[in-house]
Protein backbone atom coordinates (compact mmCIF):
# COMPACT_ATOMS: atom_id res chain seq x y z
CA UNK A 1 0.00 0.00 0.00
CA UNK A 2 1.05 3.54 -0.43
CA UNK A 3 1.41 6.33 2.04
CA UNK A 4 -0.08 9.38 2.47
CA UNK A 5 3.24 11.54 2.69
CA UNK A 6 3.10 14.75 0.32
CA UNK A 7 -0.27 13.60 -0.54
CA UNK A 8 -2.72 15.22 2.56
CA UNK A 9 -5.79 16.85 2.69
CA UNK A 10 -6.58 20.38 1.70
CA UNK A 11 -10.56 19.95 2.29
CA UNK A 12 -12.98 17.81 3.33
CA UNK A 13 -14.81 15.87 0.37
CA UNK A 14 -18.04 17.54 0.79
CA UNK A 15 -16.81 21.23 0.82
CA UNK A 16 -16.40 21.62 -2.46
CA UNK A 17 -18.74 24.27 -4.10
CA UNK A 18 -18.83 26.47 -7.10
CA UNK A 19 -16.57 28.84 -5.45
CA UNK A 20 -13.13 26.87 -5.54
CA UNK A 21 -13.64 25.87 -9.29
CA UNK A 22 -10.02 26.47 -10.40
CA UNK A 23 -8.56 25.45 -6.80
CA UNK A 24 -6.03 22.73 -6.23
CA UNK A 25 -7.49 20.24 -4.33
CA UNK A 26 -6.49 16.96 -2.51
CA UNK A 27 -8.98 14.80 -0.93
CA UNK A 28 -8.61 11.70 0.91
CA UNK A 29 -11.50 9.13 1.55
CA UNK A 30 -13.47 5.61 0.73
CA UNK A 31 -14.81 5.36 -2.32
CA UNK A 32 -18.34 5.24 -2.43
CA UNK A 33 -18.91 3.46 -6.09
CA UNK A 34 -16.61 3.81 -10.06
CA UNK A 35 -17.92 4.25 -12.78
CA UNK A 36 -16.74 3.16 -16.10
CA UNK A 37 -17.44 5.55 -19.14
CA UNK A 38 -14.94 4.26 -21.68
CA UNK A 39 -11.85 6.85 -21.30
CA UNK A 40 -13.66 8.59 -18.37
CA UNK A 41 -13.76 6.79 -15.13
CA UNK A 42 -16.08 9.10 -11.81
CA UNK A 43 -14.96 7.84 -8.56
CA UNK A 44 -17.65 9.20 -5.96
CA UNK A 45 -14.88 9.63 -3.02
CA UNK A 46 -16.68 9.75 -0.18
CA UNK A 47 -15.65 10.70 3.94
CA UNK A 48 -17.93 12.02 7.01
CA UNK A 49 -18.67 15.30 5.19
CA UNK A 50 -19.96 13.85 2.06
CA UNK A 51 -19.24 13.03 -0.91
CA UNK A 52 -17.27 14.76 -4.47
CA UNK A 53 -16.79 13.40 -7.80
CA UNK A 54 -13.14 12.87 -8.88
CA UNK A 55 -12.59 11.88 -12.45
CA UNK A 56 -9.92 10.24 -14.80
CA UNK A 57 -9.36 10.99 -18.21
CA UNK A 58 -7.34 9.42 -20.28
CA UNK A 59 -6.87 11.55 -22.67
CA UNK A 60 -4.92 13.54 -20.09
CA UNK A 61 -3.22 10.89 -17.84
CA UNK A 62 -3.64 7.24 -19.34
CA UNK A 63 -1.42 5.50 -16.46
CA UNK A 64 -3.66 7.69 -14.06
CA UNK A 65 -6.34 5.91 -15.66
CA UNK A 66 -4.95 2.48 -15.75
CA UNK A 67 -4.48 2.72 -12.07
CA UNK A 68 -8.09 4.20 -11.26
CA UNK A 69 -9.36 0.92 -13.28
CA UNK A 70 -8.09 -0.96 -10.29
CA UNK A 71 -10.47 1.09 -7.73
CA UNK A 72 -13.21 -1.09 -6.08
CA UNK A 73 -15.69 0.25 -3.57
CA UNK A 74 -14.62 0.77 0.27
CA UNK A 75 -10.78 1.12 -1.29
CA UNK A 76 -9.45 4.10 0.37
CA UNK A 77 -7.95 6.92 -1.47
CA UNK A 78 -5.79 9.80 -1.50
CA UNK A 79 -6.33 12.35 -4.82
CA UNK A 80 -4.98 15.33 -6.43
CA UNK A 81 -6.21 17.44 -8.93
CA UNK A 82 -8.37 20.54 -9.58
CA UNK A 83 -11.70 21.46 -9.01
CA UNK A 84 -13.56 22.71 -12.30
CA UNK A 85 -17.26 22.54 -12.97
CA UNK A 86 -18.99 19.30 -14.04
CA UNK A 87 -20.39 21.28 -17.43
CA UNK A 88 -24.19 22.59 -18.23
CA UNK A 89 -25.92 19.04 -18.38
CA UNK A 90 -24.30 17.11 -15.52
CA UNK A 91 -24.70 19.32 -12.73
CA UNK A 92 -26.88 17.54 -10.29
CA UNK A 93 -28.72 19.03 -6.50
CA UNK A 94 -28.69 15.60 -5.45
CA UNK A 95 -25.62 16.27 -3.34
CA UNK A 96 -23.79 19.39 -2.30
CA UNK A 97 -21.18 19.41 -4.09
CA UNK A 98 -23.20 18.38 -7.45
CA UNK A 99 -21.90 21.41 -9.14
CA UNK A 100 -18.17 20.53 -9.26
CA UNK A 101 -15.99 17.85 -9.75
CA UNK A 102 -11.98 17.28 -9.17
CA UNK A 103 -10.01 16.03 -12.45
CA UNK A 104 -7.22 13.72 -10.88
CA UNK A 105 -3.90 14.75 -11.25
CA UNK A 106 -2.57 11.66 -9.11
CA UNK A 107 -3.79 9.17 -7.37
CA UNK A 108 -2.70 6.93 -4.15
CA UNK A 109 -4.59 3.71 -2.90
CA UNK A 110 -3.61 3.95 1.02
CA UNK A 111 -5.81 0.78 1.33
CA UNK A 112 -8.01 -1.78 -0.21
CA UNK A 113 -10.88 -3.57 0.91
CA UNK A 114 -12.49 -6.89 0.26
CA UNK A 115 -16.49 -6.67 -1.01
CA UNK A 116 -18.42 -5.45 2.04
CA UNK A 117 -21.06 -8.11 3.97
CA UNK A 118 -23.71 -4.74 2.53
CA UNK A 119 -23.81 -1.43 0.74
CA UNK A 120 -22.92 1.36 2.00
CA UNK A 121 -25.54 3.57 1.58
CA UNK A 122 -28.00 5.99 2.91
CA UNK A 123 -30.76 4.42 5.04
CA UNK A 124 -29.76 0.66 3.98
CA UNK A 125 -32.81 -1.89 5.30
CA UNK A 126 -30.08 -4.48 6.15
CA UNK A 127 -31.10 -6.40 9.38
CA UNK A 128 -29.73 -5.18 12.62
CA UNK A 129 -27.57 -8.01 13.34
CA UNK A 130 -25.82 -7.80 10.35
CA UNK A 131 -25.45 -3.98 11.03
CA UNK A 132 -24.02 -4.56 14.31
CA UNK A 133 -21.90 -7.44 13.78
CA UNK A 134 -20.17 -5.00 11.21
CA UNK A 135 -20.86 -1.83 12.81
CA UNK A 136 -17.62 -0.27 12.00
CA UNK A 137 -19.14 -0.10 8.16
CA UNK A 138 -22.48 0.63 9.80
CA UNK A 139 -21.05 3.47 10.59
CA UNK A 140 -19.35 4.33 7.59
CA UNK A 141 -23.10 5.62 6.55
CA UNK A 142 -23.50 8.79 6.23
CA UNK A 143 -27.50 8.86 7.88
CA UNK A 144 -25.45 7.16 10.61
CA UNK A 145 -22.49 9.34 10.14
CA UNK A 146 -24.50 12.34 11.11
CA UNK A 147 -26.40 10.73 13.85
CA UNK A 148 -23.13 10.67 16.05
CA UNK A 149 -22.13 13.80 14.88
CA UNK A 150 -25.37 14.99 16.44
CA UNK A 151 -24.68 13.53 19.62
CA UNK A 152 -21.63 15.17 19.72
CA UNK A 153 -22.68 18.61 19.23
CA UNK A 154 -25.79 17.99 21.88
CA UNK A 155 -22.70 16.97 24.20
CA UNK A 156 -20.71 20.25 23.10
CA UNK A 157 -23.95 22.59 23.63
CA UNK A 158 -24.72 20.89 27.22
CA UNK A 159 -21.01 21.68 28.00
CA UNK A 160 -21.38 25.72 27.40
CA UNK A 161 -24.72 25.67 28.52
CA UNK A 162 -24.12 24.12 32.02
CA UNK A 163 -20.51 26.25 32.02
CA UNK A 164 -22.60 29.52 31.51
CA UNK A 165 -24.65 28.92 34.04
CA UNK A 166 -22.32 28.56 36.45
CA UNK A 167 -21.68 24.59 36.76
CA UNK A 168 -18.19 22.69 37.16
CA UNK A 169 -17.54 19.42 35.10
CA UNK A 170 -16.28 16.78 38.06
CA UNK A 171 -15.37 13.58 36.92
CA UNK A 172 -17.13 10.56 39.71
CA UNK A 173 -15.53 7.69 40.61
CA UNK A 174 -16.57 4.15 37.76
CA UNK A 175 -15.55 1.83 40.40
CA UNK A 176 -17.52 2.28 43.55
CA UNK A 177 -19.93 0.61 46.32
CA UNK A 178 -23.00 -1.34 45.85
CA UNK A 179 -25.95 0.02 47.38
CA UNK A 180 -29.64 -1.23 47.22
CA UNK A 181 -32.85 0.51 46.16
CA UNK A 182 -32.27 0.44 43.02
CA UNK A 183 -31.79 -1.99 39.52
CA UNK A 184 -29.43 -4.35 39.79
CA UNK A 185 -26.08 -3.43 39.95
CA UNK A 186 -22.84 -5.12 37.39
CA UNK A 187 -20.13 -6.28 40.01
CA UNK A 188 -16.44 -5.82 39.46
CA UNK A 189 -14.34 -8.44 41.64
CA UNK A 190 -11.12 -6.85 43.85
CA UNK A 191 -7.99 -8.38 43.32
CA UNK A 192 -6.30 -7.08 46.13
CA UNK A 193 -9.05 -7.25 48.65
CA UNK A 194 -10.37 -10.84 48.17
CA UNK A 195 -14.05 -11.43 48.54
CA UNK A 196 -14.93 -7.66 47.70
CA UNK A 197 -16.59 -6.16 45.26
CA UNK A 198 -16.87 -2.48 43.64
CA UNK A 199 -19.95 -2.04 41.91
CA UNK A 200 -20.19 0.14 38.34
CA UNK A 201 -22.57 2.85 39.11
CA UNK A 202 -25.82 3.16 38.27
CA UNK A 203 -25.78 6.43 38.74
CA UNK A 204 -23.75 9.42 40.51
CA UNK A 205 -26.56 10.06 42.88
CA UNK A 206 -24.35 9.69 46.00
CA UNK A 207 -21.23 11.64 44.76
CA UNK A 208 -23.01 14.56 43.46
CA UNK A 209 -24.79 14.95 46.09
CA UNK A 210 -21.42 14.95 48.61
CA UNK A 211 -20.17 17.19 45.96
CA UNK A 212 -23.22 19.54 46.97
CA UNK A 213 -21.82 19.29 50.61
CA UNK A 214 -18.17 19.89 49.78
CA UNK A 215 -19.39 23.31 48.54
CA UNK A 216 -18.79 23.23 44.59
CA UNK A 217 -22.54 24.78 44.19
CA UNK A 218 -23.00 23.50 40.91
CA UNK A 219 -21.88 20.30 39.15
CA UNK A 220 -22.54 18.76 35.70
CA UNK A 221 -21.20 15.79 34.18
CA UNK A 222 -21.69 13.58 30.85
CA UNK A 223 -21.70 10.60 33.28
CA UNK A 224 -21.53 6.54 31.67
CA UNK A 225 -23.97 4.74 33.94
CA UNK A 226 -24.61 0.79 34.11
CA UNK A 227 -27.48 -1.23 35.05
CA UNK A 228 -27.83 -4.74 34.76
CA UNK A 229 -31.64 -5.08 33.73
CA UNK A 230 -33.80 -6.37 30.94
CA UNK A 231 -33.30 -4.07 27.86
CA UNK A 232 -35.60 -2.42 24.97
CA UNK A 233 -35.39 -0.09 22.38
CA UNK A 234 -34.49 2.67 24.77
CA UNK A 235 -32.55 1.05 27.15
CA UNK A 236 -29.17 -0.35 27.29
CA UNK A 237 -27.10 -1.82 29.81
CA UNK A 238 -24.41 1.07 29.73
CA UNK A 239 -25.51 4.84 29.04
CA UNK A 240 -24.90 8.19 29.66
CA UNK A 241 -26.68 11.21 31.40
CA UNK A 242 -26.23 14.79 31.36
CA UNK A 243 -25.90 14.72 35.32
CA UNK A 244 -26.57 17.96 37.33
CA UNK A 245 -26.99 19.32 40.86
CA UNK A 246 -27.94 22.51 41.91
CA UNK A 247 -27.37 24.17 45.72
CA UNK A 248 -29.85 26.34 47.72
CA UNK A 249 -32.22 24.96 45.12
CA UNK A 250 -35.98 24.60 45.08
CA UNK A 251 -38.21 22.69 42.32
CA UNK A 252 -38.41 25.54 40.17
CA UNK A 253 -35.29 26.51 40.37
CA UNK A 254 -33.98 22.86 38.91
CA UNK A 255 -36.63 22.96 36.53
CA UNK A 256 -36.19 26.77 35.42
CA UNK A 257 -32.26 26.32 34.26
CA UNK A 258 -32.80 22.60 32.72
CA UNK A 259 -35.46 24.20 30.50
CA UNK A 260 -33.39 26.30 29.60
CA UNK A 261 -31.27 23.86 28.52
CA UNK A 262 -33.51 22.22 26.38
CA UNK A 263 -35.35 25.32 24.34
CA UNK A 264 -31.37 26.16 23.77
CA UNK A 265 -30.81 22.30 22.48
CA UNK A 266 -34.02 22.93 20.51
CA UNK A 267 -33.01 26.36 18.88
CA UNK A 268 -29.73 25.67 18.04
CA UNK A 269 -30.05 21.28 16.53
CA UNK A 270 -33.48 22.37 15.30
CA UNK A 271 -34.26 25.82 14.73
CA UNK A 272 -36.90 25.63 16.83
CA UNK A 273 -38.29 27.83 19.52
CA UNK A 274 -39.53 26.51 22.47
CA UNK A 275 -41.82 29.06 24.76
CA UNK A 276 -40.89 28.84 28.45
CA UNK A 277 -41.80 28.11 30.63
CA UNK A 278 -42.84 24.43 29.97
CA UNK A 279 -46.15 23.14 31.05
CA UNK A 280 -46.68 20.96 33.94
CA UNK A 281 -48.75 18.03 34.59
CA UNK A 282 -49.03 16.14 38.02
CA UNK A 283 -48.23 12.40 38.36
CA UNK A 284 -51.88 12.15 39.02
CA UNK A 285 -53.33 13.69 36.51
CA UNK A 286 -51.18 11.79 33.87
CA UNK A 287 -52.30 8.17 34.81
CA UNK A 288 -56.45 9.53 34.99
CA UNK A 289 -55.61 10.80 31.90
CA UNK A 290 -53.32 8.62 29.66
CA UNK A 291 -52.42 5.51 31.94
CA UNK A 292 -48.91 6.43 31.99
CA UNK A 293 -46.09 9.06 33.85
CA UNK A 294 -44.94 9.96 30.67
CA UNK A 295 -47.86 10.32 28.81
CA UNK A 296 -47.61 10.94 24.73
CA UNK A 297 -49.95 13.58 24.24
CA UNK A 298 -49.64 14.56 20.44
CA UNK A 299 -52.67 12.76 19.88
CA UNK A 300 -55.88 11.98 22.31
CA UNK A 301 -57.57 8.55 22.78
CA UNK A 302 -57.63 9.36 26.47
CA UNK A 303 -58.56 7.32 29.34
CA UNK A 304 -62.35 8.02 30.82
CA UNK A 305 -63.78 6.19 33.76
CA UNK A 306 -67.29 4.00 33.49
CA UNK A 307 -66.82 2.58 36.93
CA UNK A 308 -69.75 3.98 37.73
CA UNK A 309 -72.06 2.70 35.02
CA UNK A 310 -70.36 -0.10 35.24
CA UNK A 311 -70.42 -1.10 39.01
CA UNK A 312 -74.55 -1.84 38.52
CA UNK A 313 -74.53 -3.52 35.88
CA UNK A 314 -75.45 -7.37 35.15
CA UNK A 315 -71.62 -8.28 33.32
CA UNK A 316 -69.91 -9.26 36.16
CA UNK A 317 -66.90 -8.86 34.42
CA UNK A 318 -67.42 -4.84 34.98
CA UNK A 319 -68.91 -4.61 38.05
CA UNK A 320 -66.95 -7.34 39.64
CA UNK A 321 -63.75 -5.53 38.82
CA UNK A 322 -65.34 -2.28 40.69
CA UNK A 323 -66.36 -4.68 43.81
CA UNK A 324 -62.96 -5.76 44.01
CA UNK A 325 -61.90 -2.62 44.45
CA UNK A 326 -60.31 -2.00 40.95
CA UNK A 327 -62.03 0.32 37.70
CA UNK A 328 -63.56 -0.27 34.35
CA UNK A 329 -62.08 2.44 31.95
CA UNK A 330 -62.28 3.42 28.70
CA UNK A 331 -60.73 4.59 25.33
CA UNK A 332 -62.14 6.43 22.09
CA UNK A 333 -60.44 5.71 19.11
CA UNK A 334 -61.27 8.07 16.78
CA UNK A 335 -61.70 6.49 12.82
CA UNK A 336 -60.82 3.15 14.73
CA UNK A 337 -63.75 1.26 13.38
CA UNK A 338 -61.26 0.54 10.65
CA UNK A 339 -59.77 -1.76 12.63
CA UNK A 340 -61.42 -5.55 11.45
CA UNK A 341 -62.43 -7.95 14.03
CA UNK A 342 -58.92 -10.05 13.71
CA UNK A 343 -56.88 -7.06 14.10
CA UNK A 344 -59.39 -6.14 17.44
CA UNK A 345 -58.61 -9.94 18.74
CA UNK A 346 -54.80 -9.55 18.07
CA UNK A 347 -55.00 -5.99 20.74
CA UNK A 348 -57.35 -7.97 22.82
CA UNK A 349 -53.72 -10.64 22.98
CA UNK A 350 -51.44 -7.46 23.02
CA UNK A 351 -53.34 -5.86 26.00
CA UNK A 352 -52.59 -9.33 28.50
CA UNK A 353 -48.43 -8.11 28.15
CA UNK A 354 -49.85 -5.30 30.62
CA UNK A 355 -51.78 -8.15 33.00
CA UNK A 356 -55.20 -7.05 31.18
CA UNK A 357 -57.45 -10.38 31.91
CA UNK A 358 -59.14 -9.13 28.18
CA UNK A 359 -60.43 -6.48 26.04
CA UNK A 360 -63.41 -5.36 25.74
CA UNK A 361 -64.81 -3.45 22.43
CA UNK A 362 -67.31 -1.56 20.57
CA UNK A 363 -67.73 -0.52 17.20
CA UNK A 364 -69.80 1.93 15.24
CA UNK A 365 -69.16 1.16 11.47
CA UNK A 366 -69.49 4.14 9.03
CA UNK A 367 -73.11 3.38 8.31
CA UNK A 368 -74.13 3.70 11.72
CA UNK A 369 -74.31 -0.34 12.75
CA UNK A 370 -72.85 -1.53 16.26
CA UNK A 371 -71.26 -4.05 17.18
CA UNK A 372 -69.72 -4.94 20.28
CA UNK A 373 -67.95 -7.35 22.19
CA UNK A 374 -70.23 -6.92 25.67
CA UNK A 375 -73.28 -4.86 24.18
CA UNK A 376 -75.20 -7.97 24.88
CA UNK A 377 -74.59 -8.15 28.49
CA UNK A 378 -75.70 -4.71 29.23
CA UNK A 379 -79.16 -2.83 29.28
CA UNK A 380 -79.42 -0.27 26.36
CA UNK A 381 -79.64 2.86 28.76
CA UNK A 382 -76.28 1.26 30.01
CA UNK A 383 -74.84 1.26 26.42
CA UNK A 384 -76.04 4.57 25.67
CA UNK A 385 -74.53 6.00 28.53
CA UNK A 386 -71.16 4.61 27.40
CA UNK A 387 -71.20 5.46 24.02
CA UNK A 388 -72.40 9.25 24.86
CA UNK A 389 -69.93 9.69 27.86
CA UNK A 390 -67.16 8.49 25.18
CA UNK A 391 -68.68 11.12 22.56
CA UNK A 392 -67.88 8.13 19.79
CA UNK A 393 -69.30 8.89 16.85
CA UNK A 394 -70.01 6.59 13.37
CA UNK A 395 -65.93 5.62 12.56
CA UNK A 396 -65.04 5.06 15.76
CA UNK A 397 -64.00 1.96 18.35
CA UNK A 398 -64.36 2.08 21.92
CA UNK A 399 -61.77 -0.30 23.86
CA UNK A 400 -62.73 -1.35 27.60
CA UNK A 401 -60.82 -3.38 30.09
CA UNK A 402 -61.88 -4.03 33.62
CA UNK A 403 -59.42 -5.45 36.35
CA UNK A 404 -59.93 -5.60 40.46
CA UNK A 405 -56.24 -3.84 39.95
CA UNK A 406 -56.82 0.06 39.13
CA UNK A 407 -52.96 0.40 37.86
CA UNK A 408 -53.29 -3.02 35.60
CA UNK A 409 -56.81 -1.13 34.04
CA UNK A 410 -54.65 2.56 33.64
CA UNK A 411 -50.60 0.79 32.25
CA UNK A 412 -52.99 -1.77 29.44
CA UNK A 413 -55.04 1.27 28.19
CA UNK A 414 -51.84 3.98 28.18
CA UNK A 415 -50.21 1.69 26.29
CA UNK A 416 -53.03 0.45 24.44
CA UNK A 417 -53.46 4.22 23.21
CA UNK A 418 -50.38 4.50 22.11
CA UNK A 419 -50.13 1.45 19.77
CA UNK A 420 -53.43 2.52 18.03
CA UNK A 421 -52.18 5.95 17.83
CA UNK A 422 -49.25 3.85 15.86
CA UNK A 423 -51.59 1.89 13.72
CA UNK A 424 -53.62 4.76 12.22
CA UNK A 425 -50.33 6.66 11.63
CA UNK A 426 -52.19 9.45 13.57
CA UNK A 427 -49.18 10.96 15.01
CA UNK A 428 -47.74 14.44 13.93
CA UNK A 429 -43.55 13.26 13.57
CA UNK A 430 -42.38 16.86 13.19
CA UNK A 431 -44.80 18.02 16.34
CA UNK A 432 -42.77 18.10 19.82
CA UNK A 433 -44.58 17.97 23.29
CA UNK A 434 -42.44 19.00 25.79
CA UNK A 435 -43.77 19.25 29.38
CA UNK A 436 -42.87 18.00 33.31
CA UNK A 437 -44.31 15.51 35.01
CA UNK A 438 -44.56 16.57 38.98
CA UNK A 439 -45.74 15.23 42.42
CA UNK A 440 -44.62 11.35 42.00
CA UNK A 441 -45.46 9.19 44.50
CA UNK A 442 -42.38 9.04 47.35
CA UNK A 443 -42.83 4.98 47.01
CA UNK A 444 -44.42 2.52 45.43
CA UNK A 445 -45.21 -1.28 46.29
CA UNK A 446 -43.02 -4.33 45.24
CA UNK A 447 -44.85 -7.38 45.27
CA UNK A 448 -41.72 -9.52 45.35
CA UNK A 449 -40.46 -7.71 48.12
CA UNK A 450 -43.91 -7.00 50.03
CA UNK A 451 -42.94 -3.89 51.13
CA UNK A 452 -42.82 0.09 49.64
CA UNK A 453 -39.25 0.95 48.15
CA UNK A 454 -38.37 4.34 46.84
CA UNK A 455 -40.38 5.28 44.25
CA UNK A 456 -36.73 7.22 42.38
CA UNK A 457 -34.21 6.27 45.49
CA UNK A 458 -33.79 6.51 49.22
CA UNK A 459 -32.45 10.33 48.91
CA UNK A 460 -35.39 12.09 47.79
CA UNK A 461 -37.61 14.33 49.33
CA UNK A 462 -41.21 15.12 50.09
CA UNK A 463 -43.11 17.49 50.06
CA UNK A 464 -43.32 19.48 52.51
CA UNK A 465 -47.18 19.04 53.73
CA UNK A 466 -46.32 14.60 53.21
CA UNK A 467 -43.39 14.66 55.73
CA UNK A 468 -45.96 12.71 58.42
CA UNK A 469 -47.74 11.03 55.91
CA UNK A 470 -44.52 9.13 54.51
CA UNK A 471 -44.74 7.46 57.71
CA UNK A 472 -48.81 6.97 58.52
CA UNK A 473 -49.93 6.45 54.74
CA UNK A 474 -46.90 5.78 52.35
CA UNK A 475 -48.88 5.02 49.28
CA UNK A 476 -50.24 9.06 49.40
CA UNK A 477 -46.84 10.53 50.48
CA UNK A 478 -45.38 12.32 47.55
CA UNK A 479 -42.34 13.21 46.72
CA UNK A 480 -40.21 16.82 45.04
CA UNK A 481 -39.56 14.86 41.99
CA UNK A 482 -39.95 15.73 38.18
CA UNK A 483 -39.65 14.33 35.04
CA UNK A 484 -39.53 15.83 31.67
CA UNK A 485 -41.56 13.96 29.33
CA UNK A 486 -40.82 14.36 25.51
CA UNK A 487 -43.49 12.80 22.86
CA UNK A 488 -43.89 9.67 25.42
CA UNK A 489 -40.28 9.58 26.19
CA UNK A 490 -38.88 10.61 29.76
CA UNK A 491 -36.05 12.15 28.59
CA UNK A 492 -34.68 13.65 31.57
CA UNK A 493 -36.02 12.96 35.31
CA UNK A 494 -34.53 14.10 39.19
CA UNK A 495 -35.68 15.56 42.79
CA UNK A 496 -35.16 18.20 45.21
CA UNK A 497 -32.71 15.83 47.69
CA UNK A 498 -33.00 15.39 51.57
CA UNK A 499 -30.64 17.51 53.25
CA UNK A 500 -31.80 17.10 56.90
CA UNK A 501 -29.98 13.89 58.68
CA UNK A 502 -32.99 13.41 60.59
CA UNK A 503 -35.45 12.62 57.80
CA UNK A 504 -33.10 11.23 55.76
CA UNK A 505 -33.35 8.21 59.17
CA UNK A 506 -37.00 8.81 59.13
CA UNK A 507 -36.84 8.02 55.26
CA UNK A 508 -34.85 4.47 55.78
CA UNK A 509 -36.96 3.54 58.34
CA UNK A 510 -40.23 4.05 56.13
CA UNK A 511 -38.18 1.70 53.34
CA UNK A 512 -37.85 -0.84 56.33
CA UNK A 513 -33.95 -0.53 57.27
CA UNK A 514 -32.77 -1.04 60.39
CA UNK A 515 -30.13 1.40 61.93
CA UNK A 516 -27.51 -0.99 61.05
CA UNK A 517 -28.27 -1.47 57.75
CA UNK A 518 -28.60 1.95 56.99
CA UNK A 519 -25.22 2.52 58.03
CA UNK A 520 -23.93 -0.27 56.81
CA UNK A 521 -24.54 0.49 53.45
CA UNK A 522 -25.53 4.37 53.54
CA UNK A 523 -22.96 5.61 56.69
CA UNK A 524 -20.83 7.26 54.42
CA UNK A 525 -23.86 9.44 53.50
CA UNK A 526 -25.43 9.60 57.08
CA UNK A 527 -22.21 11.08 58.70
CA UNK A 528 -21.54 13.47 55.75
CA UNK A 529 -24.97 14.81 56.27
CA UNK A 530 -24.33 15.56 59.86
CA UNK A 531 -21.40 18.40 58.94
CA UNK A 532 -23.32 20.80 57.19
CA UNK A 533 -25.83 19.98 54.34
CA UNK A 534 -26.98 22.73 52.13
CA UNK A 535 -30.49 22.31 50.38
CA UNK A 536 -30.12 20.77 46.88
CA UNK A 537 -31.51 19.03 44.12
CA UNK A 538 -30.84 17.74 40.59
CA UNK A 539 -31.64 16.05 37.55
CA UNK A 540 -30.10 13.62 34.77
CA UNK A 541 -30.64 14.07 31.12
CA UNK A 542 -30.60 10.44 29.13
CA UNK A 543 -28.01 11.80 26.50
CA UNK A 544 -28.83 8.52 24.33
CA UNK A 545 -32.61 9.27 24.40
CA UNK A 546 -32.39 13.39 23.83
CA UNK A 547 -30.32 12.40 20.91
CA UNK A 548 -32.61 9.44 19.43
CA UNK A 549 -35.78 12.73 19.55
CA UNK A 550 -33.89 14.94 18.11
CA UNK A 551 -32.43 12.81 15.15
CA UNK A 552 -35.88 11.44 14.70
CA UNK A 553 -35.18 7.52 15.02
CA UNK A 554 -36.80 5.34 17.80
CA UNK A 555 -34.30 3.63 19.01
CA UNK A 556 -30.87 4.69 20.65
CA UNK A 557 -29.24 1.70 19.26
CA UNK A 558 -29.05 4.30 16.12
CA UNK A 559 -27.58 6.73 18.08
CA UNK A 560 -25.02 4.88 20.41
CA UNK A 561 -21.68 4.51 18.08
CA UNK A 562 -21.30 0.69 19.55
CA UNK A 563 -24.74 -0.85 21.01
CA UNK A 564 -25.39 -3.51 23.11
CA UNK A 565 -28.47 -6.13 21.71
CA UNK A 566 -31.34 -7.43 23.51
CA UNK A 567 -29.11 -10.11 25.92
CA UNK A 568 -26.70 -6.63 26.23
CA UNK A 569 -23.99 -9.13 24.37
CA UNK A 570 -22.11 -6.92 21.51
CA UNK A 571 -21.80 -8.82 18.50
CA UNK A 572 -19.12 -7.02 16.74
CA UNK A 573 -16.53 -8.46 19.73
CA UNK A 574 -18.82 -11.41 20.80
CA UNK A 575 -18.55 -9.89 24.26
CA UNK A 576 -19.34 -10.84 27.15
CA UNK A 577 -16.74 -14.14 26.51
CA UNK A 578 -15.06 -16.49 28.86
CA UNK A 579 -11.81 -15.53 30.27
CA UNK A 580 -8.45 -17.44 31.26
CA UNK A 581 -8.49 -19.39 34.53
CA UNK A 582 -5.58 -17.76 35.53
CA UNK A 583 -7.56 -14.35 35.53
CA UNK A 584 -10.54 -15.99 38.02
CA UNK A 585 -7.28 -17.20 40.21
CA UNK A 586 -6.28 -13.83 40.36
CA UNK A 587 -9.69 -12.58 41.66
CA UNK A 588 -10.14 -15.95 43.87
CA UNK A 589 -13.42 -16.61 41.61
CA UNK A 590 -14.48 -19.80 40.88
CA UNK A 591 -17.01 -20.13 38.19
CA UNK A 592 -19.82 -22.79 39.34
CA UNK A 593 -21.93 -22.72 35.94
CA UNK A 594 -21.72 -21.22 32.87
CA UNK A 595 -23.07 -21.22 29.13
CA UNK A 596 -20.81 -23.82 26.55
Amino acid sequence: MENITGMKRTKYCGDFRAEHIGEAATVCGWVQRMRNLGGLIFIDLRDRSGIVQCTFDEAENAELFKKAFTVRSEFVLSVRGTVRSRGEGAITDRIPTGAVEILAEDMRILSKAQTPPFEIVEDSDVNDVLRLKYRYLDLRRPDMQRKIALRHRITKIARDYYDENGFYEIETPILTKSTPEGARDYLVPSRVHPGKFYALPQSPQQYKQLLMLAGFDRYMQIARCFRDEDLRADRQPEFTQIDLEMSFADVDDVISVNEGFVATLWEKILGKKISLPLPRMTYAEAMERFGSDKPDTRFGFELQDISDIAKTCEFKVFSGAVEAGGSVRMIKVDGGAKFARKEIDGLAEWVKTYRAKGLAWLKLADDGTMSSSFAKFLTEDEVKAIIDRADAKNGDVIFVVADGNDEIVKAALGALRCECAKRLDVIDPDRFDIFWIVEFPLFEYDEEEDRYVAKHHPFTAPMDEDVDTMMTNPAAARAKAYDLVINGNEAGGGSIRIHSSDLQEKMFEALGFSKEAANDRFGHMIEAFSYGAPPHGGLAFGLDRLVMLLAGTDSIRDVIAFPKVQNASEIMMASPDFVEDIQLTDLHIAVTGSEE
